[in-house]
């Protein structure tokens, strides 16, 4: 068996990416983001820096002959004050686009974040390695998709036969935005986030924006995904708006077309659906902020609840009712003259009758069970009969 000296070094490209939109270089190696530069600078948000930081959908996808490979990395794990620590996160192997291994790195850097306080802060950490032994003889092509949830820094690739990237499958591009529960808040790996599942399920290419916490509706995110090559996009749109207490009715409207509107600039014929809350029941009817219920955390618990009151709503405060409501008018209004305009109510993905089998743990973030549950039936009202994404 080759030892880690016997292993050929072959630097991490760009070329060697995919699901990244820009490659920021650090002192250890390559660090992968879901924004690019010109936004990352236009955000002052803690919360937003680390979700676009963490690698949703992005994986390496090379062509070799290796039968052994090893991934060096340096990791952000994240420990909560009060809480048990959390899991490591996992990389998944894919060869010839079948599951073939997992693994994680062990060390990194550790981010303690305090949310009693708000605050947190990061204390360096050793680069760890990822090795993959046994590899099935012959050329293939692999994929390892990095943690969705870790901020990961890519720091060596070495294996024992040449890589070269891998040839482009010539797939369709769906470039997807979204909260946590399109970051994959809680899905059990990369490949089990819903929207990975969907891709698989639709035989596309993933770019996931799906930025937990971060979903606002920001004018960056909008030119980002304007300035990005994709052959279909959807936008899942609402339940941060609520959670975050983050507008009104009044300026929530204007803001959904200012966004569609940008997007529309890069994308002008591109299949565009607009994806409407999933059911979650403390928003329902009731309006943010929402906060943490610190009660279960030394046992590794925490649950949400929302803090606005129902009566609220008379004066413009937002719940998902009243955002499912005023996207399905918006998109009616925009289709008369965008017919390549489709609108997706949340509640197909997950409903009342899911809720009951499968509640949300949290309240909030659904399990990995349900990102199955979810990502089956995108990739069955999206990609076929005649869904936003057919043809």
């Amino acid at each position: 068996m080759p030892t880690t000296d016997d292993l050929i070094t072959t630097p991490i490209t760009p070329a060697l990416l995919r699901g990244a939109l820009d490659l920021e270089r650090t002192e250890q190696g390559l660090l992968p983001h879901r924004l690019p530069a010109r936004a990352r600078a236009q955000n002052t948000d803690g919360q937003l820096a680390m979700a676009e930081s963490q690698p949703s959908g992005v994986r390496l996808a090379l062509r070799t002959r290796a039968t052994v490979l090893e991934l060096d990395t340096l990791p952000t794990k994240r420990v909560y004050v009060g809480a048990p620590p959390r899991p490591d996160g996992v990389y998944e192997l894919l060869v010839d686009g079948r599951p073939a291994g997992r693994g994680s790195v062990a060390g990194g850097n550790t981010l303690t974040i305090d949310m009693t306080t708000g605050t947190a802060g990061v204390e360096p950490g050793p680069v760890g390695t990822l090795r993959f032994a046994d590899l099935p003889e012959g050329g293939k092509d692999i994929e390892i998709w990095l943690p969705h949830n870790e901020t990961t820094e890519l720091v060596a690739l070495r294996t024992d036969a040449p890589v070269e990237p891998s040839p482009d499958p010539g797939r369709r591009i769906w470039l997807h935005h979204g909260s946590s529960i399109s970051h994959g808040s809680d899905a059990a790996s990369p490949t089990t986030t819903w929207p990975a599942l969907a891709a698989s399920l639709g035989g596309v290419e993933l770019v996931n924006l799906g930025l937990a916490g971060s979903a606002l509706l920001d004018p960056f995110t909008a030119r980002a995904m304007r300035e990005t090559p994709a052959d279909l996009i959807s936008v899942k749109i609402g339940i941060n708006v609520v959670n975050a207490d983050a507008m009104r009715l009044r300026a929530f409207g204007p803001a959904v077309h200012g966004f569609l509107d940008t997007i529309r600039e890069g994308h002008p014929t591109a299949p565009l659906l607009v994806v409407s809350p999933i059911l979650c029941p403390v928003h329902e009817d009731t309006p943010g902020p929402l906060a943490p219920d610190f009660t279960g955390l030394a046992e590794g618990r925490v649950r949400f609840v929302a803090t606005g009151d129902p009566a609220e709503r008379a004066s413009g405060k937002l719940t998902l009712n009243v955002i499912r409501d005023e996207l399905a008018r918006i998109v009616e209004q925009r289709a008369a003259d965008d017919p390549n305009l489709h609108h997706l109510d949340g509640r197909e993905l997950y409903g009342e009758a899911d809720a009951a089998e499968l509640p949300l743990p949290d309240n909030v973030h659904p399990d990995a069970a349900t990102h199955r549950r979810m990502g089956e039936r995108f990739a069955k009202l999206a990609f076929t009969d005649r869904g936003a994404f057919t043809g």
